[in-house]
């Protein structure tokens, strides 16, 4: 029986979310302080959310965009004759590099930050919160996406592989598992690690707006955003605000419209955090 595109790419992400799942409930590096099965109902629940509003809305122009541009022969790739193995590994790094522009753009320019600090509101980080994404997020990453199809002009099969990639990557660097350091750091030279991104989802503000990288860790370190993690960047993880309300359906789905906290009231809060987790 041959399988559709659809199904493939069902069983890939319910596969990945299903290992990483279990390998974190049996290794897993932080206690978690809510319940784990709660947590997995409740962005669970935004993923099919989000699929059912994103298929028209993105998925399905997406694709149809890709096939036009191919068929046309438009973009830097085309232009530059790649074909095979060699234009899906630059499809790959290429993509991957305009992902971690379009990540740190989300942190830096504040409309962009208003929809993406519902993923970042999660107080604990684990492989249910790469699910976790504001449907406003994902409809603004699907138009630049369609730009970056028009630059680079990538075959399907190169695309639906890069889409495959990260989308088993950030299962993967958010699940709440680590490595010994040593083996951690070596690995951390390539890639992105669960320990490197957990620091990014700190509630301190120097590595909050730090290590962006989604596949390989280079970017960080070539543009100069890269910070060795640490135990005390692990300490307190989410934003400083809005933590009990980071399963709250309403407030993740109003959170792009709130007023945003100064950074003083933001100071103040993650001082108070700090604090409590040092006496706990």
């Amino acid at each position: 029986m041959e399988l559709k595109p659809e199904t493939v790419r069902l069983l890939w992400f319910a596969g990945g979310l299903a290992l990483f799942y279990l390998v974190e409930s049996g290794v897993h590096t932080r206690p978690w302080h809510d319940s784990r099965s709660k947590r997995l109902v409740f962005h669970a629940f935004l993923a099919v959310l989000n699929t059912a509003l994103m298929k028209l809305a993105v998925a399905g122009p997406l694709l149809y965009w890709t096939l036009i541009v191919e068929a046309r022969g438009w973009g830097l790739a085309r232009w530059m004759g790649l074909t095979g193995v060699t234009e899906i590994v630059a499809t790959v790094i290429i993509l991957d590099c305009a992902d971690y522009w379009w990540h740190l753009w989300n942190h830096r320019i504040p409309l962009l930050w208003r929809f993406h600090q519902a993923h970042h509101v999660d107080t604990h980080v684990d492989v249910t919160t790469s699910l976790r994404f504001h449907p406003g997020e994902l409809l603004l990453s699907g138009v630049v996406k369609a730009v970056w199809l028009l630059v680079w002009g990538p075959s399907m099969l190169a695309f639906a592989i890069f889409e495959a990639s990260v989308s088993l990557a950030a299962q993967y660097h958010h699940s709440n598992f680590d490595y010994p350091d040593r083996v951690e750091t070596a690995l951390r030279t390539l890639t992105v690690t669960p320990r490197m991104h957990a620091s990014h989802h700190s509630a301190m503000t120097p590595t909050l707006n730090s290590n962006y990288s989604i596949l390989f860790s280079v970017w960080d370190r070539l543009f100069g955003t890269y910070i060795p993690p640490t135990a005390e960047h692990l300490e307190v993880q989410g934003l400083p605000y809005g933590r009990d309300r980071h399963l709250d359906l309403g407030y993740w789905f109003t959170m792009p419209f709130d007023r945003l906290p100064t950074d003083e009231e933001l100071e103040g809060v993650i001082a108070s955090k700090r604090d409590s987790s040092k006496s706990d």
